[in-house]
């Protein structure tokens, strides 16, 4: 359990980089301790994981029970060039080298870095790696996809500033843990009588895109726009 990209579908670059964030694949060794000593329980609100107690438990639930050995997803460690400090993480999943698919999720930015340019220069790492072509140093996708909690108004704002259009709404969509009893983004009612985990409330989720066509039609610029900003 070394690292979270190894076992990917898609070939993985050593790095991906900017002027001012690098992406790295996620390494338990160097990345993983720092995480969680910066990680706090508002990090994971809106999340069907977390928070952790300790950086054994979240390699074991998040590496260990979703990632490793997943060839759909990667996970990458988001490092701000200026401290070169871990900023947070960003990732793939549901990658499809048959549909030339894959959404973009896995995006906590720690909260010192909050606010800054690190997590819109991360999701244009990444979406010039996914949408631009092999001639381009891309992997050519055709669609990127971006889903979020219904009440993550942040989430869904920076996809829509990235150039993402809203696609609907999937209705109790996901089953948060048992331990968020008043979960931010819970559903208001329960589930019904006789539900097979009726201690664990339900999340809506909004599902946005941005594909091939929008990305040539403006977006990529839009996108380089953002990121040619220093501050």
């Amino acid at each position: 359990m070394v690292e979270a990209c190894s076992n990917f579908c898609f070939p993985v670059p050593e790095k991906l980089e900017g002027a001012l964030v690098k992406l790295v694949p996620f390494l338990v060794a160097s990345h993983a301790e720092a995480f969680c000593a910066s990680s706090d329980d508002a990090l994971f609100s809106f999340l069907p994981w977390g928070p952790f107690s300790s950086t054994e438990e979240f390699v074991s639930t998040v590496l260990g029970e979703r990632i490793n050995n997943n060839p759909s997803i990667a996970l990458f460690a988001v490092i701000d060039k200026a401290t070169g400090s871990l900023a947070g993480t960003i990732g793939l999943l549901d990658a499809s080298p048959v549909h030339l698919c894959a959404e973009i999720g896995f995006v906590i930015t720690l909260k010192s870095f909050q606010r800054t340019h690190v997590t819109s220069h991360a999701i244009g790492l990444l979406l010039h790696w996914m949408l631009d072509t092999p001639a381009q140093g891309g992997l050519g996708l055709r669609r990127a996809a971006w889903r979020a909690n219904a009440f993550n108004e942040r989430s869904v704002s920076a996809a829509k500033r990235m150039g993402f259009r809203m696609e609907g709404l999937m209705r109790w969509a996901r089953v948060l843990p048992e331990s968020r009893t008043e979960a931010e983004g819970a559903r208001r009612e329960g589930p019904r009588e006789g539900d097979p985990k009726p201690r664990c409330l339900g999340g809506d989720s909004v599902i946005l895109g941005l594909c091939w066509d929008d990305w040539e039609g403006g977006v990529r610029e839009q996108v380089d726009k953002i990121m040619s900003r220093v501050i």
